[in-house]
């Protein structure tokens, strides 16, 4: 190995996703020096498949990192989606409820927007940087190191924020002890279809089946994402897109199994659910940011909003130091972000819950179940909470 090259920066982002995207860009355009680094390239970054329904709040974000202009002219608005069972539609209104509503627009899309724009401000992002590892987190000189091309490389740094996801180095690195972590895993999993073709219908449906849960939704007006309840043991090589195609039309009520348009997959993927949260976010100078710190099933669109979350309270933590000399932003980071975590949690525990069938539900469960989506539906408060949660609680 050659020489150690050093570089100097205020803030270390560890993880070139949505998250440590985002915070940068916060970062940069509020003039606090940061530099990202990722294990991966840039192009298999972008060629990652996410959901991508957005909150208010997370397009307010993008909109302050100047990253929103293409979001507002291709994005899809939705004022509502649809519960399907019993072989009908039962809408949830979510303007009418709370005034508020959600946007369409794929993670990837977010991604690109984040990464142009911080090239454009000509902010530093280092791809396939190998053995990436933070150092020194719990005392006053933290810094980074990793391997780029043979070379060594060191970034000293006054804090490290960690925003490389479930499996990466920054939660792995904290001593043994330092945090707990909560988790539950569901007995089944989501198979995922992507095709250019035109969603059936122009919002969302969730729908609850004898077969399994099942979802309708959309990345465009031409491109849907379509989703199967399925067994983890399940095979994508065992799951023709024919095959696909009809399990999905079973689940769908009848007008909507009609209107079906079927295309060709160019994307086919089989997702395990889990909820986990990792407590506390923070450990001396090293943040948890997104699913680094908590993984929920997409049963809610919670994910990528959640990230968002956590981006905005650490950059205000950030902010206030760098401007006001006072800690006590980044002091309660943890603790703020947590409560909104754990709200997020149980939402999309009992969408998961309520949407599913679980391998060991009983005739009394079933009739639960079944009771709580009737009134769900026919009550205007519980639909409000539904609507409340769906559109992201305030940060």
């Amino acid at each position: 190995m050659q020489g150690r090259k050093n570089l100097r920066t205020q803030v270390a982002i560890i993880g070139s996703g949505p998250s440590g995207l985002l915070l940068g860009q916060l970062l940069t355009e509020a003039g606090v020096d940061n530099v990202i680094l990722d294990r991966v390239s840039k192009n298999y970054i972008l060629g990652r498949v996410r959901a991508g329904v957005l909150e208010e709040g997370t397009v307010g974000l993008l909109d302050e990192a100047k990253a929103g202009a293409r979001l507002h002219a291709e994005g899809l608005p939705h004022d509502g989606f649809s519960l399907a069972f019993d072989g009908r539609d039962h809408r949830i209104d979510l303007h009418e409820l709370t005034g508020r509503r959600v946007t369409v627009y794929g993670q990837t899309e977010v991604t690109r927007d984040l990464m142009q724009r911080r090239e454009a401000c000509g902010s530093l992002s280092i791809y396939d940087a190998a053995d990436v590892a933070p150092h020194d987190v719990d005392g006053g000189s933290p810094f980074v190191t990793y391997t780029k091309d043979g070379i060594g490389h060191r970034i000293d740094c006054d804090f490290i924020a960690g925003c490389d996801g479930f499996h990466g180095t920054s939660r792995r690195a904290l001593p043994e002890g330092a945090v707990r972590s909560f988790e539950k895993v569901y007995p089944f999993g989501w198979l995922g279809l992507l095709a250019d073709v035109a969603p059936v219908s122009n919002e969302l449906i969730y729908a609850n089946h004898p077969r399994g849960f099942a979802l309708c939704s959309m990345r465009s007006a031409t491109r849907s994402r379509y989703y199967i309840q399925c067994p983890l043991d399940a095979k994508i090589e065992d799951w023709s897109d024919d095959r696909f195609w009809d399990e999905l039309r079973r689940r769908l009520p009848a007008h909507h199994a009609e209107a079906l348009t079927t295309a060709p997959s160019f994307e086919k993927s089989i997702a395990p659910l889990r909820s986990f949260v990792t407590e506390p976010m923070r450990f001396g100078r090293l943040f948890l940011v997104g699913d680094a710190a908590h993984i929920v099933p997409p049963t809610g669109a919670k994910g990528l909003n959640l990230a968002a979350s956590d981006v905005h309270y650490l950059f205000g933590g950030l902010l206030e130091h760098y401007r006001e000399g006072s800690d006590s932003g980044i002091d309660a980071y943890s603790q703020t972000a947590l409560t909104r975590v754990w709200k997020a949690v149980r939402f999309s525990w009992w969408m998961t819950t309520m949407m599913h069938r679980f391998p060991d539900t009983s005739d009394f469960d079933q009739k639960i179940q079944e009771a709580e989506l009737d009134y769900l539906t026919h009550s205007r408060a519980a639909s409000m909470v539904l609507a409340e949660n769906y559109v992201g609680l305030p940060f």
